[in-house]
């Protein structure tokens, strides 16, 4: 969409494509050089960045790119470096976009035409089947980091951290959010107790990370492709079920404050459940060759797993989403969401 951009950032994108870029992008002159705001994302700044219609290419120079300027930081400079890397080992295995250029505010990614996936096709089973599929391709990689699940509670326990320190919070919300401290040991417990693999994990996988791809190329059985790595570490794989299916609740496309909207009976019901995790078995089989497994006692195993991944990911999120409030410049009901994901885990706990 057309949306004015302000001179400082257009100057940076400008000169971005152009060192990082091949062909017109070196001489293209930057009266000419077009860009406008893409919708989306709530932690980062996605821009399109275009060649104009009377200036050809010369090369095998694409003629728009992806711009993403880091937005406020909270898994540190170590995680930005990682998911560069992650970034490219995943362009190169055409797992994900190409990445044309890297710099310390952000990247230059392959523009990718889609059509924006909205929160109710979560449940299309054809969609859903699909998701499942590519999360299963996803947990079966082998990654270049640490293989030691301490993303999880290791994330929980800095963004607590950070909460507590914060001044609106220690002022006014003080008591309010150190009862936020007491559900972790039993949360700790009851996910001690639950057996889930440690896999390579996305950690976010909602509609908004999610590409519904334009392009006929593809096939039917392949028409999405998961972004935004920024998140992913190995983890316990129940966490990407639990979130998965605590996203199918919250539209973050709604143009009235706040920005969202949550829909609690839209979680997926038991059978839409089985049905993706299913997919992912179905599909976990033909990329390793599984054997033959109790089935059924393994969809039930699976179902418990996510199921209280889920109280992880609400908690997770919802500390997220105060820090955000307080750093954020992006314009989203942070505390509101916040307030909607702990009241969810009280409920769903």
């Amino acid at each position: 969409r057309s949306v004015e951009v302000d001179s400082e950032t257009r100057g940076s994108a400008y000169t971005w494509c152009r060192d990082f870029l091949s062909g017109s992008w070196k001489t293209l002159h930057e009266d000419d050089f077009q860009i406008s705001i893409v919708s989306g994302g709530l932690s980062n700044l996605l821009y399109l960045c275009s060649l104009p219609a009377h200036v050809p290419c010369v090369g095998g120079e694409p003629r728009q790119v992806l711009l993403r300027i880091y937005g406020a930081i909270l898994q540190g400079v170590d995680s930005l470096v990682s998911e560069s890397v992650m970034f490219a080992i995943l362009a190169e295995r055409t797992l994900g976009p190409k990445l044309y250029g890297i710099f310390p505010e952000g990247r230059l990614e392959q523009y990718i035409p889609n059509t924006r996936m909205c929160t109710e096709q979560l449940s299309d089973p054809t969609i859903s089947s699909e998701i499942a599929a590519k999360l299963a391709r996803f947990h079966l990689m082998v990654m270049p980091f640490n293989k030691e699940p301490k993303w999880l509670f290791g994330t929980i326990d800095k963004y607590l951290a950070q909460v507590m320190n914060l001044s609106f919070v220690r002022e006014a919300h003080v008591k309010k959010y150190k009862k936020l401290m007491k559900p972790l040991s039993p949360l700790r417990a009851l996910l001690a107790a639950t057996p889930s693999p440690v896999v390579f994990c996305h950690n976010d996988v909602q509609e908004g990370n999610i590409l519904a791809l334009e392009d006929q190329a593809h096939t039917s059985a392949n028409k999405l492709m998961l972004i935004d790595f920024e998140y992913s570490s190995y983890n316990y794989r129940g966490f990407d079920f639990g979130n998965h299916f605590c996203e199918w609740m919250y539209d973050y496309t709604y143009d009235q404050w706040p920005f969202y909207k949550a829909s609690p009976e839209n979680y997926p019901s038991r059978q839409q459940q089985l049905h993706f995790i299913r997919a992912y078995l179905a599909e976990q089989r033909r990329q390793s060759c599984g054997g033959n497994l109790d089935q059924a006692r393994m969809e039930e195993d699976m179902i418990i797993e996510a199921n209280r991944y889920a109280l992880a990911s609400h908690f997770l999120w919802g500390l997220w989403s105060i820090i955000q409030a307080k750093i954020s410049k992006i314009e989203f009901g942070y505390m509101d969401y916040a307030q909607c994901r702990f009241d969810a885990y009280f409920k769903q706990k």
